[in-house]
């Protein structure tokens, strides 16, 4: 076997990583990753160094991992900035270190890809030749983040600590209709789901539902102005520039839909989604300004609404906020692996990711006090509108 160290995803065959990565998950192809790569949005300068690794025999591909050198920790939403500040203060380098990701982009997916599934040896190679560059490399880590869960006992099995927390998905059960979901929920629930999309409604707000292959220059001149402007209310500007989003709409156009939101025949707020055969993904949003319930609407119940239409099973809006909840998204336990070089260090930690993982589960079992859905029995009336 050939293990390789690739610093760019273009040194890779588009068709043989296709082939490993698969169509489920829309961020591992090649496109999307190469993209990233030749747009500048994934870079040293930003912080990512392409370290991507391949084993081959006799020239096949038999096994690929999506890999990156990092010098900080922005965009990976596995946070682990307290980490870096202890190695510091014990004058000790946390950066570089080495993280298996895709950038900017918190959905669980494979990072072992594989030609056989089942080939746990090339497995715990593509992990083995991962935990080798890092020490070669003079990383202080290796970092796997979002991994799908089967591969979280291979992660474990060769060394690497295991970190719990939840992100809160969506999931059909069946729905023929969003009225019929809004059912399952009790009367309260319903009844403010229901008067948020009514002041949308009164607002004078309609919806238009966009493919990839319809997304043409100047509709995406508009949304990305929309997200600009709402990453810049916080104080940055998006992780993809506008020439990445304009290029994977013809490059990978029955992976992305867009959702305007339009008042007077002008756009006033826009959501970008990905999406699979089974899968949405919900990933960025932006406005023009403030409107009652706009955000919840457009990110949340439209991306509902679409995956009932078109038998979509899980709905993945991204990471954190409890809002979710209300609007009947469940927590969803995701995964990181962590192999640290410096023993104490790594003993300190897995004694927190430990405690750490008690708190999650917790907190779990805490939200779902806050279920919108009925409880067994519940027999609230359904005309609460």
């Amino acid at each position: 076997m050939k293990v390789t160290v690739n610093d760019s995803i273009a040194a890779i065959d588009a068709g043989d990583w296709n082939q490993l990565a698969g169509d489920e998950f829309p961020f591992l192809r090649h496109e999307f990753l190469n993209l990233a790569e030749q747009t500048r949005c994934v870079a040293p300068e930003h912080g990512w160094t392409p370290r991507h690794l391949t084993i081959s025999k006799r020239g096949r591909l038999l096994a690929a991992m999506p890999l990156y050198e990092k010098s900080d920790s922005w965009g990976e939403f596995v946070f682990d900035w307290a980490w870096a500040r202890a190695y510091e203060q014990a004058g000790l380098h946390y950066y570089p270190k080495l993280v298996s990701a895709i950038p900017f982009t918190p959905a669980p997916s494979r990072r072992l890809l594989l030609a056989d599934p089942e080939d746990s040896e090339r497995a715990a190679a593509l992990i083995d030749a991962a935990v080798t560059l890092a020490v070669e490399s003079d990383c202080s880590s290796l970092h796997i983040l979002f991994p799908a869960e089967d591969e979280v006992p291979l992660l474990e099995t060769a060394g690497l600590l295991t970190r719990k927390d939840c992100q809160f998905h969506w999931s059909n059960r069946g729905y023929r209709c969003f009225d019929d979901f809004l059912k399952t929920f009790n009367a309260a629930k319903r009844k403010k789901a229901r008067r948020d999309r009514r002041r949308v409604r009164e607002n004078g707000i309609g919806f238009r539902r966009v493919k990839g292959d319809a997304m043409d220059d100047a509709d995406w001149d508009i949304v990305y102005a929309l997200i600009s402007r709402t990453f810049m209310r916080r104080g940055s500007l998006p992780y993809f520039n506008k020439t990445f989003f304009k290029s994977i709409s013809r490059q990978l156009p029955d992976s992305i839909l867009v959702i305007f939101a339009e008042k007077d025949d002008q756009a006033v707020a826009a959501a970008v989604f990905y999406e699979s055969e089974r899968v949405l993904y919900g990933r960025y949003w932006g406005s023009n300004g403030h409107y009652d319930a706009l955000h919840f609407e457009t990110c949340y119940y439209q991306g509902i609404d679409y995956c009932i239409d078109t038998g979509k099973q899980v709905f993945e809006p991204g990471t954190q906020g409890e809002h979710k909840i209300s609007r009947g998204f469940s927590p969803q336990t995701v995964w990181s692996a962590h192999w640290l070089a410096h023993p104490e260090f790594a003993s300190a930690i897995g004694a927190y990711l430990d405690e750490e993982g008690r708190h999650v589960d917790r907190y779990m079992d805490s939200i779902d006090a806050r279920s919108p859905y009925k409880a067994v029995g519940d027999g609230s009336p359904e005309d609460d509108e």
